[in-house]
C-alpha cells in the first residue's frame, strides 16, 4: 500500500522510530528502492520528531490498537493532517473528514474503520487529494490546528452526558 501511495501520488514518506524487525526491514527496503521518496530513520529522536511533524503534510497512524495516543494530537497542532484507524484514542480524538453541501468542512482528519491496507490507501490518497486544493487545504488545516483536545473539552462532554440522564 505504502509503495503505491508514494509512486502513484509522487509524494515523499518518512518514518521515525523503532519497532518490529519485519517493519523496520520493509521501511529500509522502501528507502533503498525509492531513495528520493522514502526515508527510514530507525531511531528514537524527540527533537527530530518535532521537525518532522512541522514539515509533514500528512501524519499516518494505522494502529491495530491504540489505547490513548498523543501523536495524532501533536500532528494536528502542527497542521499535519492525520490519517488514522478508528480505534481507541485515535477514534476518540480524530473524526473523519467530509464536506457539507454548503462547503463546510467537517471532521479533523481522515479515518478508516478496518485494519485494511485498501482502506488505509484510500483514505491516505483522499488526504493527498484534499491537499492539492490549496484553498480548501488551508481552511482544513486551520480547522485541525484549532481542535480542542484539552480536558476542559472532555469535561464539557461528560457534563452534557450526565445532564442528559436527568
Amino acid at each position: 500500500m505504502l509503495e503505491s501511495v508514494i509512486t502513484e501520488n509522487d509524494v515523499q514518506f518518512v518514518v521515525l522510530g523503532k519497532g518490529e524487525a519485519k517493519y523496520e526491514k520493509y521501511f529500509m527496503f522502501l528507502e533503498n528502492k525509492h531513495p528520493t521518496q522514502a526515508r527510514a530513520l530507525l531511531v528514537y529522536d524527540r527533537d527530530l520528531s518535532k521537525r518532522i511533524y512541522a514539515a509533514a503534510d500528512i501524519f499516518v497512524m494505522p494502529s491495530k490498537s491504540e489505547p490513548c495516543g498523543l501523536a495524532q494530537m501533536i500532528a494536528s497542532r502542527y497542521g499535519t493532517v492525520p490519517v488514522v484507524r478508528e480505534t481507541g484514542g485515535l477514534a476518540d480524538s480524530i473524526h473523519g473528514y467530509w464536506e457539507k453541501e454548503d462547503g463546510t468542512l467537517m471532521g479533523n482528519g481522515f479515518t478508516f474503520a478496518n485494519y485494511s491496507a485498501a482502506e488505509l490507501y484510500e483514505r491516505t490518497c483522499a488526504a493527498v487529494e484534499l491537499l492539492k486544493d490549496k484553498k480548501k487545504a488551508r481552511k482544513f488545516i486551520k480547522k485541525i490546528m484549532s481542535t480542542d483536545f484539552s480536558w476542559a473539552a472532555s469535561a464539557k462532554q461528560y457534563v452534557s452526558m450526565y445532564d442528559s440522564l436527568n
